[in-house]
């Protein structure tokens, strides 16, 4: 099936798709130069493609398959008589192997860890997020097929389809990376694919202090609120860090407990040993009836947890985090999208209204000021760094009011001229509410020592 491996002395320059050199232009290189070389490899990808058959390459391991296909790619090239080294065959090799198995021109992004996000506008852009700044890729797909292929090779992987009846589609990749793919005539200039990627990396909020997203008192505050089983919202843009930072404060639960996360696409990686991690499903054309957050929250209820923690809070099943939080599930946590804390109660008073209960507003109020003890607001900022500017706690309610007091937030000083942001960590120095759970617990000289308080 596969020929022998060819020893040619010279180059063939490939389709860059190296995502450290990904804003750079070519040098030195002219358009008729670059359609040759598009041309050749073109050329010899479809040659490679015909001479491997689909039922061997699944009975194929990843390596033999790269073997093979590097030996092909070579005998092609000697065929032609293509000028081409061993590097870069093995590039090619490498592409062709990318096509098959993995996401094509996508996959050096996806096994780049300074990638965070993937977004895909169409053939011919494809943008990333590497230490929290958009840059332009130079990666092009060769036309809009190539690009819906890839997007339905995507969602089969999950037993979904995509097609002109379905054009949205919410997919996780088999390393647990969010997908979200939409295609036209929704998306007028090509197939949009969203790649959020899944990091194995689980920072403590020690860990996170070093990065800058926090003081080492917050980080020390942060685990008393875990471990003296807190109500926690976590609140932030999109890409703030929300699910990053609910991971780091999940280290201070006691791995005595029983835990049951209820998440869209399932991020949250506990190191506790007792975890029960539970997805919601969308339907499909096929009569798959969805099974919502709202449905999975009631049946938890039934499985005996300690705590739930709520990936991320969009609709009526706020309510049922509610109760939860106030029928013996306290140290609870959930996330939603909001700019701060007091628009996150009030995003949360909205959640409420949509649901059944059809309760008025003031109890509504009421019900939440009850409830949550703590809210944390998480911010990217425009150098690209990820902040905790706000731990708050909510004290009560004066009249409809809120009456909240902030414990720690930050206060931004200056900006210097490549846009990096300085300030600092302003503390209250005021003892929390909750000091009466810190000292059941045993953590009153912590909870002192976080907040300034030496006394």
């Amino acid at each position: 099936m596969f020929g022998q491996p060819s020893n040619p002395s010279h180059t063939l320059p490939v389709v860059n798709n190296n995502p450290q050199q990904a804003t750079r232009a070519p040098e030195n290189k002219s358009a008729t130069d670059v359609a040759r070389q598009l041309s050749r490899f073109s050329l010899i990808q479809s040659e490679v493609m015909q001479a491997i058959e689909p039922a061997v390459v699944i009975k194929l391991s990843r390596e033999e398959l790269e073997k093979r296909t590097f030996e092909a790619v070579g005998e092609i090239a000697y065929q032609h008589q293509f000028p081409i080294g061993a590097q870069e065959q093995k590039k090619i090799s490498d592409q062709l192997v990318n096509e098959m198995l993995g996401l094509g021109p996508l996959q050096c992004l996806l096994d780049d860890p300074d990638v965070t996000d993937i977004m895909v506008n169409g053939p011919n852009e494809v943008f990333i997020e590497t230490h929290g700044k958009l840059k332009r890729t130079d990666i092009r797909f060769r036309n809009e097929d190539h690009l819906l292929n890839l997007a339905r090779r995507i969602v089969s992987g999950v037993g979904r389809r995509i097609d002109e009846s379905s054009p949205m589609v919410d997919a996780r990749l088999a390393d647990g990376s969010r997908v979200n793919i939409l295609i036209p005539p929704l998306a007028l200039n090509g197939t949009c694919i969203s790649i959020r990627k899944f990091s194995d990396n689980k920072h403590s909020l020690q860990q996170l202090a070093a990065l800058g997203a926090m003081s080492d008192e917050m980080a020390s505050l942060l685990d008393v609120i875990a471990r003296c089983r807190v109500n926690v919202l976590i609140s932030g843009g999109t890409g703030a860090g929300k699910t990053t930072l609910l991971n780091a404060i999940s280290f201070g639960i006691s791995p005595d407990e029983r835990i049951i996360t209820i998440e869209d696409a399932a991020e949250l990686k506990l190191m506790q040993p007792h975890v029960v991690s539970i997805e919601t499903r969308p339907s499909n054309m096929e009569g798959l009836v969805a099974i919502d957050q709202s449905i999975l929250l009631k049946n938890a209820l039934r499985m005996r947890p300690d705590r739930i923690i709520l990936g991320e809070i969009r609709g009526a099943e706020a309510f049922d985090m509610m109760q939860a939080m106030n029928t013996g599930h306290d140290g609870s946590m959930c996330t939603l999208h909001a700019n701060s804390p007091i628009d996150a109660l009030i995003r949360l008073e909205n959640m409420l209204l949509m649901s059944e209960a059809q309760l008025p507003l003031t109890a509504l109020r009421r019900q939440i000021a009850s409830t949550i003890n703590i809210v944390i607001q998480i911010e990217r900022m425009r150098d690209g760094k990820r902040r905790v500017v706000n731990i708050t706690e909510l004290v009560g309610l004066e009249g409809e009011q809120y009456l909240s007091q902030d414990l720690f937030h930050f206060e931004k000083q200056s900006q210097d001229l490549e846009g990096n942001i300085s300030g600092q960590f302003i503390c209250s120095k005021t003892l929390p509410r909750f000091a009466e759970k810190a000292h059941y617990y045993n953590l009153t000289k912590q909870l002192k020592s976080a907040m300034g308080i030496h006394a």
